[in-house]
């Protein structure tokens, strides 16, 4: 039952995003994380297709002949690890190009979400601000890229790199997704990374859900060009939802009758009337 609802959990929170961006007072935050992203993926489908070949050959030989009657199955799940080994790519340049914007965006988002007003950073202190979102790109970057590379160097192995290592590659990559983007609300309130992680993994099958929605879409063309926005505003409806009573409101003991509050309703009664107001927008 737990898991059915957290499955529920993680779509709903993905729906949320598309809703989101569209709002009046989120669309000028949504532009430069799109143009970004369409530069990307131009420039590495342009990469990928040239190099999809050679890539394809070089995984087909470590397949023995003894296997040649599963050469289709396998063939399949090879071209998933290098479409999967690019997305880690552009997942790793779009986050640290990207990060300031989705940083900001993500603080619009809870603003509205919240009916709070946010921090109006000048544009000085957001430049001195940079650094610091940078710097948590890195973690996110030296998390990832050993477990990325062991599953890399297993994919050489014959049969199990060619079928259950993909598999696992996608699940890891689907949680990264809900690390990426969660990450920019838990962020914006110097939430620690190590904690982040943490609280995340308190519901890992709704963070993982919501990740894979985020993983298929980035596949999908002319979707995959406002992905990353969506996903952010996703992730920060998921933060108010789920984390900020926890995290950031247990810093404010003012505010702790709206938590107590919050408390007392129906389990999911804030995230349905959340969805509706923004649907009726």
């Amino acid at each position: 039952m737990k898991k059915e609802k957290e499955i529920k959990s993680g779509f709903h929170y993905f729906v949320m995003g598309w809703h989101l961006i569209g709002q009046q007072g989120l669309r000028r935050f949504v532009v430069m994380p799109v143009l970004l992203n369409i530069v990307l993926l131009s420039g590495l489908f342009w990469l990928f297709v040239s190099k999809i070949s050679d890539m394809i050959e070089g995984v087909i030989s470590f397949i023995p002949d003894w296997l040649g009657w599963l050469s289709g199955i396998l063939l399949a799940l090879s071209i998933l690890m290098i479409l999967l080994v690019f997305y880690f790519i552009f997942n790793t340049l779009s986050g640290f190009i990207a990060a300031p914007f989705n940083g900001l965006l993500a603080e619009k988002a809870e603003a509205m979400l919240t009916g709070e007003s946010g921090e109006n950073m000048t544009t000085m202190e957001f430049i001195k601000d940079t650094p610091r979102m940078l710097a948590r790109e890195w973690q996110k970057l030296l998390y990832s890229l050993p477990k990325y590379i062991g599953l890399f160097l297993l994919s050489f192995i014959p049969l199990i790199g060619q079928s259950l290592i993909p598999v696992l590659t996608f699940l890891f990559t689907a949680w990264m997704m809900a690390i990426q983007y969660c990450d920019y609300p838990f962020d914006n309130h110097k939430i620690s990374f190590p904690t982040m992680k943490f609280k995340l993994n308190e519901n890992r099958i709704q963070n993982v859900t919501f990740g894979t929605f985020v993983t298929l879409c980035t596949f999908v063309p002319f979707i995959n060009f406002v992905i990353i926005p969506v996903a952010v505003c996703g992730a920060t409806a998921m933060w108010v939802d789920t984390y900020r009573k926890q995290l950031y409101l247990d810093k404010n003991p003012q505010k702790s009758t709206a938590v107590s509050t919050a408390s007392t309703e129906k389990p999911g009664s804030d995230i349905a009337r959340r969805s509706n107001n923004i649907r009726n927008r």
